[in-house]
């Protein structure tokens, strides 16, 4: 750009506002904290908790599952003025205690998962034997609805700042809950097929995707199933595998109780000084022990002199 071009842009350029002055600063709003980190919704969440006045402060649950890259999170929460309280929770690492030790990441297991909370949940509440939930062949529609004059456990479900693509491993959360007996209200556009919805839970995408593989490229599949292959689960028995965890999953749901701590020492607070009577006849003791040690070492070396 030349001098003459920066010339006739400057001639004809308008007045531009300064919006950024002292004015704006000293009115400026920051956003909250977990809005600065990144880490919650706050549109989402308002309408997750807020309830209405004419229900007399009754808690709002919310079904919150959240996936790591190591575990899949399941917790059943209500918000008061102090904080969240969360009721219950389950995590895929509890399946090794139900027999899954394996794909502790995948759809099926975030299906366990979801099955376990709502077990323990309703466990807790007193309502297992009441609300079973879909314990007859798989229903992609199925909802917990009344039984009798009870109405089901209703829960909300939050899935934080993850995407709601279709088929995402979330829902396979959400059915597990709602299989295992709560009440949550969804569609069924995020899942899919009933077909393919009822293999994955039952592991069949992997299983079939350890039979490609196997045929492929055996050394890639030797080394990706490692821990498959070491725990002895071929392809064909995964749908048995998962058919009996979700059976010791209802059968069981409650959680190990937490391993004792560590004990350590209580402070008891400032030792107070001795008087000072005290320390002269601690150091007249030390004195005599000294010289007590100086006579017996002199004795035993005249012993060696002698001989």
């Amino acid at each position: 750009i030349n001098a003459e071009y920066m010339g006739l842009f400057e001639a004809t350029m308008g007045f531009v506002k300064v919006v950024k002055n002292k004015a704006y600063y000293k009115r400026f709003q920051v956003k909250y904290r977990r809005r600065r980190e990144g880490k919650t919704d706050y549109y989402a969440r308002q309408r997750l908790i807020c309830q209405d006045k004419n229900k007399y402060n009754a808690p709002k649950y919310r079904l919150i599952v959240r996936i790591t890259n190591k575990d899949i999170i399941v917790q059943v929460a209500h918000s008061q003025v102090v904080g969240d309280v969360t009721v219950c929770a389950a995590y895929a690492h509890e399946l090794k205690k139900y027999g899954l030790t394996v794909g502790l990441t995948n759809y099926a297991a975030a299906y366990c998962t979801g099955l376990l909370c709502a077990r323990r949940l309703l466990q807790h509440f007193g309502l297992a034997n009441i609300f079973q939930g879909c314990t007859g062949a798989f229903d992609i529609g199925f909802n917990q609805g009344k039984v009798g004059d009870r109405r089901p456990f209703k829960v909300l479900l939050d899935v934080g700042l993850a995407r709601t693509s279709k088929g995402a491993k979330i829902f396979g959360a959400m059915k597990g809950a709602v299989d295992g007996g709560l009440n949550v209200p969804h569609g069924t556009g995020k899942f899919p097929d009933p077909e393919d919805m009822r293999a994955r839970i039952f592991g069949g995408h992997v299983a079939k995707y350890m039979t490609e593989l196997k045929s492929s490229n055996d050394q890639k599949f030797q080394k990706q199933f490692s821990a498959f292959l070491k725990a002895g689960i071929a392809p064909a028995s995964l749908e048995g595998l998962y058919t009996r965890v979700h059976a010791a999953i209802r059968a069981d749901p409650s959680a190990a109780p937490p391993a004792k701590l560590k004990t350590r020492k209580v402070y008891e607070g400032k030792v107070h000084k001795i008087s000072l009577a005290q320390r002269k006849a601690k150091i007249n003791q030390q004195l005599k022990a000294h010289k007590k040690t100086l006579a017996a070492a002199g004795g035993a070396d005249g012993e060696e002199s002698d001989d």
